[in-house]
């Protein structure tokens, strides 16, 4: 029995020396993604911003042109408008997020987003900006550990395992030459409400007011074709009109 505690209190603490071992690899990896992206000060105030884009997204194997802007408060507040013609139709559209509120509109309807369709929507604003200024991930509500190496295109990547404040798992990879982001994987609300795996690349950076920014990103679904996007405008900004975040009229 001694013998049996003795053995099972070394696999434990070496499980957390390598546990925590993980986690000092991870940020290190952060750490050298934040250098290269610009530098801690500057990405923090990065972290409010305006973005402006365009690109297609394919639904049910069509594809719709459609140009967007971004207005971003941290991971937990932001405004995402966009315009596109989808199957002849000229439509707009806005999905808000103002910490535990949110609504969605899509031509003239309107719906408040509660429940599973509220963590979605969470769960993907943070997943798209983690990577903008990768700061949250060595904030409280994040967990990270070193997850190994694996090519992105012809690239070698190092891997971070991440843990978001909902529990959900998702990977970020980085490259391993420049430590910048190059591609996030993990699981998102698809448009029936379901869980879909999502891989997304970042490329083509480009100084954009002060900082380094991904100004090409594709996405995938399912394995699928789902989203192309160029960056045309990043901005930092001071702060926005609260208004920003309230329901799309």
């Amino acid at each position: 029995m001694t013998k049996l505690i003795g053995a099972t209190l070394a696999v434990a603490l070496v499980t957390g020396l390598t546990g925590a071992a993980r986690a000092d690899d991870a940020n290190a990896i952060l750490d050298k993604a934040i250098k290269a992206m610009g530098g801690e000060e500057k990405l923090k105030k990065a972290q409010t911003f305006t973005q402006s884009g365009k690109g297609t997204i394919s639904i049910m194997g069509m594809d719709s042109e459609f140009t967007s802007r971004i207005s971003a408060q941290g991971i937990d507040h932001t405004r995402q408008e966009f315009e596109g013609n989808f199957g002849g139709q000229a439509i707009k559209g806005a999905t808000v997020l103002a910490g535990d509120k949110a609504w969605r509109k899509f031509g003239d309807d309107k719906t408040a987003l509660e429940g599973d369709q509220l963590a979605g929507q969470k769960r993907g604003v943070y997943l798209a900006l983690v990577p903008v200024t990768i700061l949250p991930l060595k904030e409280k509500g994040f967990k990270v550990e070193a997850a190994g190496e694996e090519k992105v295109g012809d690239k070698p990547a190092v891997k971070v395992k991440g843990t978001g404040p909902d529990g959900k798992e998702f990977t970020l990879y980085f490259d391993k030459e420049s430590g910048l982001p190059v591609k996030m994987a993990g699981k998102v609300m698809g448009f029936m409400g379901e869980e879909v795996d999502q891989e997304t690349t970042y490329s083509d950076y480009k100084e954009m007011d002060g900082i380094q920014k991904a100004t090409k990103v594709k996405a995938t679904r399912g394995g699928e074709k789902f989203m192309e996007q160029q960056v045309t405008e990043f901005k930092i900004v001071d702060k926005f009109d609260p208004k920003t975040f309230t329901e799309p009229e």
